[in-house]
């Protein structure tokens, strides 16, 4: 049994400590928000936050969490920060099919709990390698932008 801290609270995790993150939230836990996309790290779909950080979840294997503070998609909406990104996610009609906009969602919710006023090129290096297969880049822009805005 492996102890993590998820969403503010302690569970327990029956599965081997070399699995990855990704599938103890989802399978062992059922947290199913945080989506799978290439298994490697290199599209951003997974991502979640330990200890404020956003992390890949699909190669972060939990015995590496263990103890940590992880937050998921699923406690977004009742933090100030992730509730705004969240809101402004949907002013500006960002999300087509949806896929990776929890690992979209975290990463830009990390980077405004550490930089209220980003520029293009903060956000640009906060989601770079958060992959968009519908390309609605611009749109992720201009609601981080917003979301910081009304953050004040």
């Amino acid at each position: 049994m492996i102890k993590l801290n998820v969403n503010g609270r302690s569970v327990s995790v029956d599965a081997d400590p070399s699995t990855p993150l990704l599938w103890a939230l989802r399978d062992n836990l059922g947290m199913t928000g945080t989506k799978f996309g290439c298994g490697v790290a290199v599209c951003g779909t997974c991502t979640v936050h330990v200890n404020g950080q956003p992390v890949r979840s699909c190669t972060t294997p939990i015995a590496a969490v263990a103890g940590a503070q992880i937050t998921t998609i699923e406690a977004a909406e009742s933090d100030r920060v992730g509730r705004a990104v969240q809101d402004a996610w949907v002013r500006h009609d960002v999300v087509q099919c949806g896929y990776c906009q929890s690992g979209q969602v975290m990463a830009a919710t990390a980077l405004l709990k550490s930089n209220r006023k980003p520029t293009d090129a903060d956000i640009d290096a906060a989601m770079a390698g958060i992959l968009c297969r519908c390309g609605t880049y611009q749109r992720i822009r201009v609601a981080i932008k917003d979301a910081a805005k009304s953050l004040g």
